[in-house]
């Protein structure tokens, strides 16, 4: 199976020879790449099946790429986007694939390895080459995929497009007296309909729920006087959404409607601290200031953003601590939230992405409060 986006040959090509430099500058002798998100980033390649035999893209700067893959499965890999760019070294069940890859390897080299390698798949090229040593791709080139082309911007918009349309669909939905796992199917389905092929997340946490970030959808009864945390987003054309907005089953309280605001303002401190230069950690500074000053930190639980691409979850992270440089392309959630134990929780989440002179958001339905039915 081969990735759906509009990529060429020499923009996978193009891919991999930048990420074999930015080895090489790291001070790698190379980079493995296993099937996973990395893999269909650099060469547009998902193999039908990720199973026990070894699937490895070799990358080295001045060298060819080339993909080491089970003889059966060559066919489907000499079909991907990305082929023409790459040398398939081919092995067949019985052989050795670890003596195959050991073969294109420095034996006393440090390599990056995408982190969703198989452990058994790097133990057996350490016996192979017990002088080389590994670092994950996370550590050792965090910013890899994280500085989007234009084209990967495009893919980015009609992704968070198409999470809008499902958000403003979902808000006509009945909410007051059905389950939580009934509105989340309802969210799923909305995003298949306005083109996702993959639904990674519907949280749907009402009333005292909300006060998890994270809380695993359940059977509860949703109520008039619910705050409700709707957080939503999968792959469309391989590339990523993820939205959050929280509405109210009904009129809120006042304290409800105010700690709304809180978020809202929040949410906004940290999209106007985007721009190019500024640091990841300004960001989070931007909407925590706002959420501490009203008196809230404590209950600001959570990072303020992420990264997101061919995965809704990347590099960079906006979160105190990390000082690398917004740069043009680079997509992030700016998404701040205040969580109060037992009672409701509020957040607001946009993807945005960093221009020449500012940001951009992808998401663009209402941040104020909405009220459902």
């Amino acid at each position: 199976m081969t990735g759906t986006a509009p990529f060429t040959a020499d923009d996978y090509r193009a891919r991999m020879d930048r990420a074999a430099r930015q080895a090489a500058g790291a001070g790698l002798a190379g980079l493995l790449v296993a099937p996973g998100p990395d893999l269909v980033w650099l060469t547009g390649y998902t193999p039908t099946a990720v199973t026990e035999r070894l699937t490895l893209l070799v990358l080295a700067a001045g060298r060819e790429p080339v993909l080491v893959v089970p003889t059966l499965e060559a066919p489907d890999a000499e079909h991907a986007p990305g082929a023409p760019a790459i040398t398939l070294r081919d092995w067949t069940d019985g052989k050795d694939p670890y003596a195959v890859t050991a073969a294109l390897l420095d034996a006393d080299g440090r390599f990056g390895v995408s982190d969703n390698a198989w452990a058994m798949h790097l133990l057996g090229l350490q016996r192979a080459l017990p002088g080389t040593s590994y670092a994950s791709l996370t550590e050792a080139l965090p910013m890899l995929r994280a500085v989007k082309d234009a084209a990967e911007l495009d893919l980015l918009a009609a992704a968070g497009a198409a999470a809008d349309a499902a958000f403003e669909e979902i808000r006509k939905v009945p909410f007051a007296g059905r389950r939580e796992t009934d509105v989340a199917a309802d969210l799923a389905a909305l995003l298949r309909r306005f083109g996702h092929s993959q639904v990674d997340f519907t949280i749907v946490a009402s009333g005292p729920n909300g006060a998890n970030p994270h809380h695993e959808i359940g059977d509860r009864v949703i109520e008039r006087g619910d705050m409700v945390v709707l957080d939503f987003g999968g792959l469309k054309d391989g590339y990523g959404s993820d939205t959050s907005r929280t509405v109210h089953v009904g009129e809120p309280t006042d304290e409800e409607r105010r700690v709304h605001d809180l978020v809202r303002e929040a949410q906004e401190a940290g999209f106007r601290a985007v721009r190019p230069g500024a640091a990841c950690q300004d960001v989070d500074r931007a909407a925590r200031a706002v959420i501490a000053d009203a008196g809230y930190g404590e209950y600001f639980i959570h990072r303020t953003g992420h990264g997101i691409g061919v995965t809704t979850h990347e590099p960079p992270y906006m979160i105190e601590g990390e000082k690398q440089p917004l740069v043009p392309g680079m997509c992030f959630s700016v998404e701040p939230g205040v969580y109060l134990p037992g009672r409701f929780g509020v957040r607001i989440e946009d993807i945005v992405t960093v221009t020449e002179d500012g940001g951009r958001r992808l998401n663009n339905t209402a941040r104020e409060m909405v009220t459902v039915d």
